[in-house]
């Protein structure tokens, strides 16, 4: 049995610190010394907006106002604000039931695998509702950094698919992250639909994306009840929808200490058929059957229900969500429905950090196609490595 040791993370703190004291006086090789370095010199360019986006912020909300309208410019303010922002978008979306803190997960099998250790297992994530996921351990590990990556089912995630770059979990856990990947394959199979409601499709109290957010959180207690995870490391990613996923998870809960969006239309853009908030499997639900009640008139949805067309009467934009992050980082890795141009809503959320005087939180990367490559593949496991494995200690304050 493994043992936490209850100083262990504060032990984990001195360590790094030590090892780059002792490297810049020693002979040792620099490649043994520097991984925390030479990964900051890898992603630091994430967090710089282009030129012609830097301090644009169009026609959003401002986040560094009360609702009322009266400004914030204290962290004390801004604490208030966020307080005011997590508040009405439960009230929007619908409150959470009590979160499942004690987790007791059943092991339906185990494979012994090269470098790790594959669980199949079985958890209650939704009151009344069961999930099967892989929970994926480095061998010896102890208070190590885990992501939990979510998408449509678990099995793309650990390699279970032909390589489509979306195999996160498996390559995050040969970097040394524990992992748990999860996804809605058994809710489809149950109701038809790749989402989750609660208590049931016919009668869900919250819209999908917050119940899938709240299914989330009672992960992450899951995971920061296993000694082999440190509690205070623990992220959340996905991509296209799995990043609407990991952005609903991460902004409306807080402990995940950082986030990977990918692609998955980080605002409301209307214009674009993928990035489909008013869908009733995301923020426009009401009770099936569903057909198709809106159209797009002029790059415009009219006809929405659920809570999207109010969200949007009333001038709310995900851009409040990305603020619930500050100062936990976050990357954006962007493709066809994140373009550049999403600068100008995170640049809201840049504001915000450096009200509570923090910079290079906010970071973006940029591809043509809206799947995942080599490329952005290293530049999200770069991040997390960076923020997860050594807590930004190279990050300029």
């Amino acid at each position: 049995m493994i043992i936490r040791l209850p100083a262990l993370k504060n032990l984990f703190v001195i360590l790094v610190t030590f090892s780059i004291f002792f490297c810049s006086f020693s002979q040792m090789n620099p490649e043994q010394c520097s991984e925390p370095e030479q990964l900051w010199d890898k992603i630091s360019q994430y967090f710089i907006p282009p030129e012609q986006y830097k301090a644009s912020y169009g026609e959003y909300r401002p986040l560094l106002e009360f609702y009322d309208g009266q400004p914030v410019s204290t962290s004390l303010q801004w604490d208030l604000r966020r307080k005011e922002i997590l508040e009405r978008w439960h009230q929007m979306l619908g409150g959470w039931p009590p979160l499942i803190k004690k987790q007791d997960p059943e092991i339906l099998e185990t494979i012994i695998k090269e470098g790790y250790i594959q669980h199949k297992i079985r958890f209650e994530w939704v009151p009344g509702q069961n999930t099967e996921g892989y929970l994926l351990i480095p061998h010896g590990a102890v208070n190590k950094p885990a992501v939990i990556t979510v998408f449509y089912e678990p099995e793309t995630a650990i390699g279970g698919k032909e390589n489509n770059f979306l195999d996160f979990s498996l390559k995050l856990t040969r970097r040394g992250f524990v992992t748990l990947s999860l996804g809605t394959d058994g809710s489809r199979a149950l109701t038809g639909a790749h989402a989750l409601y609660y208590p049931g499709i016919g009668n869900s109290q919250q819209e999908p994306l917050s119940v899938m957010a709240y299914a989330s959180a009672n992960a992450w207690y899951l995971l920061a009840s296993l000694p082999e995870v440190d509690p205070e490391r623990i992220g959340i990613m996905g991509h296209s929808y799995g990043g609407k996923w990991a952005l609903f998870a991460s902004a409306l809960f807080e402990k995940f200490a950082c986030a990977v969006w990918s692609d998955p239309g980080i605002v409301f853009d209307e214009s674009r058929p993928n990035v489909n908030y008013w869908e009733p499997w995301y923020l426009g639900y009401y009770p099936p059957p569903w057909e198709r009640t809106w159209q797009r008139v002029d790059n415009r949805i009219s006809g929405a229900r659920g809570t999207y067309p109010l969200l949007v009467e009333e001038g709310h934009d995900l851009h409040e969500l990305h603020a619930l992050m500050a100062p936990r980082p976050f990357l954006v890795s962007g493709g066809s429905e994140d373009p550049p141009e999403r600068w100008i809503p995170l640049n809201h959320t840049i504001a915000v950090n450096r009200l509570l005087g923090f910079e290079n939180r906010v970071a973006m990367t940029n591809r043509p196609s809206h799947s995942q490559n080599q490329e952005s593949n290293e530049q999200i496991f770069n991040f997390l490595e960076y923020f997860l494995k050594y807590g930004g200690i190279f990050r300029e304050q």
